[in-house]
């Protein structure tokens, strides 16, 4: 399963790609390479922009109440090229300064190319104005924007927008009243850049296995309404329109209020960002993948049922797995199948997702077959992984290829790849593939993916995976 956002619309690698498995200490086994054979399944891909549009259901008395009380706060954020509209969001009103909240995502555009991209401003009433850049949270997709105008100002307000939308700004409710499951919530945003809309919906808790918080709500929230606010009875902020599930019905997905109080209240004060974001957006992926593999490293590994080996299978405090496999009376190949991600990707762009990691594991027995059969298979489980090639944010990936002898597991064949970001020096896309070589009938084929990580994580990860293969009796 994966998400979408809900916005319509829209690094040379150089010396430093060394062999990451040279930097492992572990011994280079002179062995000849096995012939070639099938490929591991690719993981899924990261959630996208792409539109999905919902029905919308029928509004409450609490529904209208809410969405008129809130109203003279919501706002539409629009993203213009060259004086036409090429994307928009939605986000609202929390200060009387004018600030404003929405998803990163929403003003991406803006963040990266603010030279082709400009951010204006709209109101259910159809007024509007210039919206400025002052802050943004990757990691949890929001963004803090002010109004250029001022309350009050004859000026620049001359119609008294600002000073209406500021008179009584939307409130974050208290971290000390947590909801319960069940309790009714109102998301609200412009769907498809049709007209304001109100939907009401259920607060389900936090999504399970998730690295960061995320809200699951029982609603039809639309593209369009990303960085729209939900509010609980009272009309206080409970949560940020973020995301929906594709091929489901009414799962939809918010940040967290606190996040959005958190990002306002260290950069209410903050001048608006000059230039592309890059240098501040490569800060925060740093920190975000140096916290998030510093977690996966000190998880232990699980292993797949094997009576020779053992196979580095992740933990799914923040991942989610699905086995498969062939039938037990099949003839031929016999195999079974793990697959492990996380399902929540950071959105830098609209071509680039990133900042999740993904496991498969797949164990064949060809004994059926007989080993010169099964070798011919297994021996070409290399030739058409998609490693992705050069394109406008990574560079080709860079591999390295050894033969590996570790003390307590099969010797194996491993092929370590890295491709490296173009804009945010020091990230790169790690991908590991692995087969044993020990056995003329059995065998296993492994791949871990980590997207968004430096070269020194990339280095651990490498090893900790690697590390995950070993018999399952000692030899």
């Amino acid at each position: 399963m994966s998400r979408k956002l809900l916005t319509p619309g829209r690094a040379a690698a150089g010396a430093v790609l060394l062999l990451l498995l040279a930097a492992l200490g572990l011994p280079v086994a002179a062995q000849s390479p096995p012939a070639p054979t099938a490929p591991i399944a690719s993981p899924a891909a990261p959630a996208s922009a792409a539109s999905q549009a919902q029905p919308a259901a029928p509004v409450s008395a609490s529904a209208r109440r809410l969405y008129d009380r809130s109203r003279a706060q919501l706002l539409q954020i629009r993203t213009l090229y060259n004086g036409s509209q090429a994307s928009v969001g939605s986000g609202f009103v929390v200060s009387a300064e004018g600030h404003v909240i929405t998803n990163y995502h929403v003003v991406s555009q803006h963040a990266l190319e603010p030279e082709r991209y400009r951010l204006q401003y709209q109101t259910p009433e159809g007024d509007g104005g210039d919206i400025q850049l002052l802050d943004f949270d990757a990691r949890r997709d929001l963004a803090l924007l002010r109004v250029v105008a001022k309350a009050g100002d004859a000026k620049t307000d001359p119609k008294g927008v600002v000073a209406r939308m500021t008179a009584t700004p939307l409130a974050f409710r208290k971290g000390s009243q947590p909801l319960a499951k069940g309790e009714r919530i109102y998301s609200m945003g412009n769907p498809h850049d049709v007209a304001f809309a109100v939907v009401e919906g259920t607060y389900n808790g936090l999504v399970e296995r998730s690295f960061d918080p995320l809200i699951y709500y029982s609603g039809s929230i639309n593209p369009g309404m990303s960085g729209g606010p939900v509010l609980d009875e009272d009309g206080e902020i409970v949560g940020i329109n973020v995301s929906t599930m594709i091929f489901a019905q009414q799962m939809s997905f918010l940040v967290p209020a606190e996040h959005a109080a958190a990002l306002l209240a260290r950069s209410r004060n903050a001048t608006p960002i000059k230039g592309a974001a890059w240098p501040k957006l490569r800060q925060q992926l740093m920190a975000y993948q140096d916290e998030l593999s510093r977690n996966f490293l000190a998880q232990p590994w699980r292993t797949l049922t094997h009576p020779r080996y053992r196979f580095p299978i992740p933990q799914e405090e923040y991942m989610r797995c699905w086995g498969s496999g062939s039938s037990a009376d099949e003839q031929g190949l016999q195999m079974q199948r793990t697959q492990c991600r996380m399902e929540h990707a950071l959105f830098i762009s609209e071509s680039l997702q990133t900042g999740y990691f993904g496991v498969t594991e797949e164990v064949y027995d060809g004994s059926k077959l007989g080993a010169l059969r099964f070798s011919a298979i297994y021996s070409a489980s290399f030739r058409n992984e998609r490693l992705g090639g050069p394109d406008r944010d990574r560079t080709a990936p860079y591999c390295k290829e050894d033969f590996v002898q570790q003390k307590d597991g099969p010797p194996l064949r491993a092929v370590a790849c890295l491709r490296a970001y173009r804009k945010l020096e020091g990230l790169f896309d790690l991908t590991v593939l692995v087969t044993n070589v020990d056995a003329p009938t059995e065998g296993a084929l492994g791949r871990f993916d980590a997207r968004g990580v430096s070269f020194a994580n990339a280095t651990q990860l490498t090893r900790h995976y690697l590390q995950g293969f070993a018999w399952t009796t000692p030899r």
